[in-house]
């Protein structure tokens, strides 16, 4: 177990495998994790839907690169398409079950966007997700959460593994379809058109 100290929401903790889960005697409030955000700015965190937060290694230069890249053409697309707009690593969701999560890249239509209450972590489900398997990734972790997308209500989501060339696509009710060595996938159901060229990440 990971040696952590609480005051308020701030949490200090010795050098350890990352991701790591802090578990409080209360569920963390959105409020709250804004603030351990704030001060934890080097860190990936998410939210569990019990309250628990994930905390995860920030992501390394080539990777870091890579999801800006995605993230750059799911924008442009999306400019281009109108209908939606574009969520980067650093936006939390709040999904139904209270589960906080950031995709690397996500797509949510103006509808349901509109629909969704403001506050510190809105609350909706985005209809596409982009996943960008790091270094440092256990290709089983990010496995997991992409079936969490799922089970969320995502419509459309592709894992992107660099280190094996490979696209897992995710629908839902249906196995993932592995997709290896290709320069391109092409965006099917709410993000048709939209066309992700693999050429740099791959290198």
């Amino acid at each position: 177990m990971m040696p952590i100290c609480i005051s308020d929401t701030n949490v200090a903790f010795q050098e350890t495998e990352l991701p790591v889960r802090l578990r409080f005697g209360q569920p963390v409030t959105d409020e709250e994790l804004l603030r351990f955000c704030d001060r934890n700015r080097l860190l990936q965190v998410e939210r569990d839907r019990n309250g628990d937060l994930l905390i995860m290694s920030p992501t390394g230069t080539e990777g870091g690169n890579a999801e800006l890249d995605i993230a750059a053409e799911l924008r442009n697309w999306a400019l281009q398409d109108g209908r939606g707009r574009v969520l980067g690593p650093t936006s939390g969701i709040k999904l139904p079950d209270t589960a906080v999560r950031a995709a690397d890249a996500a797509w949510v239509s103006w509808d349901r966007f509109n629909s969704s209450s403001p506050g510190a972590f809105r609350q909706f489900v985005p209809e596409f997700v982009i996943e960008l398997r790091s270094t440092s990734d256990r290709l089983k972790d990010v496995r997991e959460k992409m079936e969490r997308w799922m089970s969320s209500g995502v419509e459309l989501s592709w894992l992107i593994d660099p280190e094996r060339k490979a696209v897992e696509i995710y629908r839902p009710r249906q196995q993932p379809e592995i997709q290896e060595g290709q320069s391109a996938v092409y965006g099917e159901g709410p993000v048709a058109g939209f066309v992700l060229e693999l050429a740099r990440i791959w290198n």
